[in-house]
């Protein structure tokens, strides 16, 4: 299945007056992240001997990072429902880049990225020190990759995963692959474990492709990143927390995949109406 509907948009051209837009958001943006990122280093100076990997302060301020940075770029942001306070994981949606500043603004949270990204210049480095956990697309690791994910449950860590395995244009939602969910069917995990659906859903300005934060295909990060902060005015982002099941209520890892995916994918359509894709 494609991401995307019909062709890929013409790549956004940046103007002069884009331009000056870029430098009036990129600057405090970059202040904000890697001031961020110097006082999350000190931190876990600290925080390392006294708590190990459970890490009981360190997302706060990633959280006010991405809270900030959405606040910076002028990007509408709402929340509906509550992030989950149980044992477990969330499972969202995925439109692009931007939904780890989105889903990342109202919790303290790890994400899960394919193992490429810890090597992308910059942001690679910020998502090691943020504690991504990073999976790679090789069934030899498969294993090992399942136990490094229990022992983050083990540890308390709030771990968000996007189950279509790749991003979108925002205006659909793919199937879910089922594979991840694995995890929480071994070692009695799924008696202690709730997993949270988590529907994001973006608006783009008026008058604007509502692609605009869709990232897929073969857009490039840095242009796509650079034409996003070049508009004149941002649209907004919505986050749905849905209510969280527990995973023994499922009879195994396909049907809390396709729960998941139900509920997500009627939400996006009720949200966006004509313009859902299916």
């Amino acid at each position: 299945m494609t991401t995307w509907i019909g062709d890929p948009p013409p790549e956004r051209r940046i103007d002069a007056a884009g331009w000056a837009r870029i430098i009036l958001r990129l600057i405090p943006m970059g202040i904000v992240t890697y001031g961020g990122l110097v006082v999350l280093l000190a931190l876990r100076l600290v925080e390392g001997p006294l708590s190990g990997p459970q890490r009981p302060l360190t997302p706060w301020i990633t959280r006010w990072v991405c809270r900030t940075n959405i606040r910076l770029m002028g990007l509408g942001y709402r929340v509906r429902g509550l992030p989950m306070t149980a044992r477990g994981a969330q499972v969202a949606n995925h439109s692009g880049w931007l939904d780890i500043f989105t889903l990342n603004a109202c919790q303290p949270l790890y994400f899960v990225a394919k193992s490429e990204v810890s090597r992308w210049p910059g942001i690679g480095w910020l998502a090691r020190a943020t504690g991504t956990v990073f999976i790679a697309r090789d069934p030899r690791q498969a294993r090992a990759q399942q136990a490094l994910f229990e022992d983050r449950l083990r540890w308390g860590h709030r771990i968000l995963f996007f189950p279509e395995g790749t991003s979108t244009d925002s205006l659909r939602v793919l199937t879910f692959k089922s594979t991840l969910f694995a995890a929480f069917f071994s070692h009695g995990l799924d008696h202690v474990m709730q997993i949270q659906p988590v529907t994001v859903i973006y608006r783009a300005p008026e008058g604007r492709d509502p692609r605009l934060y869709g990232w897929w295909a073969h857009m490039e990060f840095g242009h796509h990143f650079l034409a996003t902060l070049a508009e004149p005015r941002q649209g907004s982002v919505e986050l749905v927390f849905h209510d969280p099941v527990a995973v023994d209520a499922f009879a195994s890892r396909k049907e809390l995949a396709a729960h998941c995916e139900t509920v997500i994918r009627a939400e996006l359509a009720a949200a966006l109406g004509e313009r859902y894709r299916g």
